[in-house]
């Protein structure tokens, strides 16, 4: 297969894999692939080395890298095997297996119903919906504002690990790279914790996580911050706050869409004794969050775009 054709064969497949998402959203999770692997590794969780240091980061980063590479194998497979279907079958189903590595509508639809819940002033359901289903700290004490806040965080960071990222690496890969990045993100976001239990455990996975996400976070930034402009937000303040805070959040990579998004939105989030984002801003409110979910499908509009323009720009490179 032709550069040129290979890549607009991807643009096509981004395009329609979020059709099916926007029209079926997530299956169960008995079916879903990324709890399968979340299951794969809460079983290698119970059988991890827990003394020592070396042991665990070892088993740690050998259960993220051996994980991913046995999925991209597995994935390699069925693309195979799709790929001798006839065409039109062979791009549903490519896009079928592409739409379980993305959930922009089971994101949208989890920060609305935390919304809701604040609108008609349950805060106590609203903390159970966002510890639910968006974050993964104690939300027992958060209030309304706070909850607000910290759904507006999960949206902006999950349009890249949930939705960009897994775009990108698809466009870059293929399945086979989408994949083995949701196992990945996966790991780390069951293993990546500074607990007793997982401190060293999830060194491996963490970091991994880290660098596969490090080019795809700061792409998410700038779709957002291009969302931001073409939504009439305020484009320079989110420019500004990027710049400013980006570097404030532990994670290397999680602090670019939340500031972006911070500084559009003209808000400002913080988690205590962690970082403080968009510092001078307002508070969150519930509309904040439909504000931000709208900037989520901005963006994975523009994406859907970047990857038909690389795809016509890889054509035409291959032309005599």
């Amino acid at each position: 297969m032709s550069v040129e054709v290979r890549e607009m064969k991807r643009a096509e497949v981004i395009g329609l894999a979020l059709v099916l998402d926007a029209l079926l959203g997530d299956p169960p999770n008995r079916f879903h692939p990324v709890a399968w692997m979340g299951q794969v590794i809460a079983v290698a969780w119970k059988h991890a080395p827990r003394h020592g240091r070396l042991a665990p980061l070892a088993y740690g980063l050998g259960l993220a890298a051996g994980g991913a590479a046995a999925i991209a194998g597995l994935a390699y497979g069925l693309d195979r095997l799709t790929g001798s279907l006839p065409v039109p079958a062979a791009r549903l189903a490519e896009a079928g297996l592409l739409k379980l590595a993305i959930s922009p509508r089971g994101l949208s639809r989890a920060a609305g119903d935390v919304q809701v819940a604040l609108e008609m002033g349950d805060v106590a359901k609203a903390r159970r919906l966002v510890s639910w289903h968006l974050v993964s700290r104690d939300t027992s004490t958060l209030s309304a504002s706070q909850v607000a806040a910290a759904t507006v965080e999960s949206v902006a960071e999950n349009a890249s690990d949930g939705v960009v990222a897994p775009l990108l690496y698809y466009l870059a890969g293929g399945l086979p790279a989408a994949l083995a990045y949701r196992y990945i993100n996966t790991a780390d976001a069951m293993l990546g914790y500074r607990d007793a239990a997982r401190e060293w455990l999830g060194k491996g996975p963490a970091r991994l996580d880290d660098a596969a996400n490090w080019a795809a976070a700061r792409v998410t930034a700038v779709l957002l911050l291009l969302a931001a402009l073409l939504a009439g937000e305020d484009a320079r303040g989110a420019w500004r706050v990027w710049r400013r805070d980006a570097r404030k959040t532990a994670s290397p990579n999680a602090g670019h869409p939340m500031s972006v998004v911070a500084g559009a939105l003209g808000v400002e989030m913080a988690k205590v004794g962690h970082y403080r984002l968009g510092a001078g801003g307002r508070h969150p409110i519930p509309s904040d969050i439909y504000r931000s979910v709208r900037l989520l499908h901005i963006a994975v509009l523009l994406t859907v775009i970047l990857a038909a323009v690389l795809s016509i720009l890889a054509g035409r490179r291959r032309q005599p």
